[in-house]
């Protein structure tokens, strides 16, 4: 087994184990972060009806014009989690639940948390 195989699978592993305790309601819906080396998405998902009620991303327009330091940055992260927790608040969610989508809770991810919290979002 390759080595890039045995590190995707162990993402996924945790990935489950971390999905098997959260779970977004319609008072909570879940925060959910994909991580890549250039960019990072966010959306928001109530997983009663299996629909997502915000979503931002470093591939959108708003986004991509703001930063100067790439997509791939923490302040590319802190741009997706204000624009998110915006977008939320708009769709009337002021608390969530969060899923790091199994990747450790630091660097980019944490910058994402940080930033969705200061601009109003409760988890």
């Amino acid at each position: 087994m390759s080595r890039l195989k045995d590190k995707y699978e162990s993402l996924q592993r945790r990935k489950n184990r971390v999905r098997r305790h959260i779970t977004g309601t319609p008072e909570r819906p879940r925060l959910s972060v994909s991580r890549s080396l250039k960019h990072i998405r966010a959306q928001v998902i109530d997983d009663s009806v299996g629909r997502t009620v915000a979503y931002a991303s470093t591939q959108d327009k708003d986004v991509v014009a703001s930063l100067s330091a790439g997509t791939g940055s923490i302040e590319a992260a802190v741009a997706v989690g204000k624009l998110v927790a915006e977008r939320a608040k708009a769709a009337g969610v002021s608390a969530v639940v969060y899923d790091r989508g199994g990747r450790p809770f630091h660097g980019r991810v944490k910058a994402l948390a940080d930033a969705a919290r200061e601009a109003g979002l409760d988890f």
